[in-house]
């Protein structure tokens, strides 16, 4: 009987031997899923942008090589969209409000659109002309002008018409601003 007994043992430690070795199995299997699914999202979220950014410096360097299609300063007219221009961005603007007898001031940093690439070499001429202006237009600008959304889209228009100005060739569709700053 004894005998019996350690034969039925020996059988029902291998079956749950068996028995484990599947749910071991499957706990593995579902850990290299998910190393799998980590990894997957740590290549598209943090090394994608880098892969872009290297066929983007190895279009510029297909361009200095010599390929057709080319505007003013090698641009490659082909591959901008039709609707958007070429984008500028200037340096930040730090002005003092009118009327706040220097307690209120305004930082602005503004992104201007050109109509296309052949306006840069005239924009890049007439920046300090251009700085100039827009320096004047801000400092003359109260906080109640610039506080309302409304007075920001004016103040955008007004950038706008004054760069305009100094432009023959080509003009300034419209001004974006990315930074902007009342205090």
């Amino acid at each position: 009987m004894a005998e019996e007994e350690a034969e039925e043992g020996g059988e029902g430690a291998a079956e749950e031997e068996k028995k484990g070795l599947p749910i071991k199995l499957i706990l593995i299997v579902v850990g290299v899923l998910a190393l799998a699914g980590g990894g997957y999202f740590a290549y598209t979220n943090f090394f994608q942008e880098e892969t872009v950014e290297e066929s983007a410096e190895g279009n510029k360097e297909g361009e200095e090589a010599g390929e057709g299609g080319k505007g003013v300063d090698g641009e490659n007219l082909e591959e901008l969209p039709p609707d958007v221009g070429v984008m500028f961005t200037m340096d930040p603007f730090v002005v003092n409000l009118a009327g706040s007898k220097g307690k209120r001031f305004l930082k602005v940093t503004t992104t201007l659109e050109l109509s296309s690439p052949e306006v840069n070499p005239e924009f890049e001429e007439n920046l300090q002309k251009i700085t100039d202006s827009i320096l004047v237009l801000l400092s003359s600008k109260s906080f109640e002008d610039v506080y309302s959304v409304q007075g920001k889209f004016k103040l955008k228009d007004e950038i706008t018409t004054r760069v305009n100005r100094f432009l023959v060739v080509g003009h300034v569709k419209d001004a974006y601003f990315t930074e902007f700053i009342v205090q």
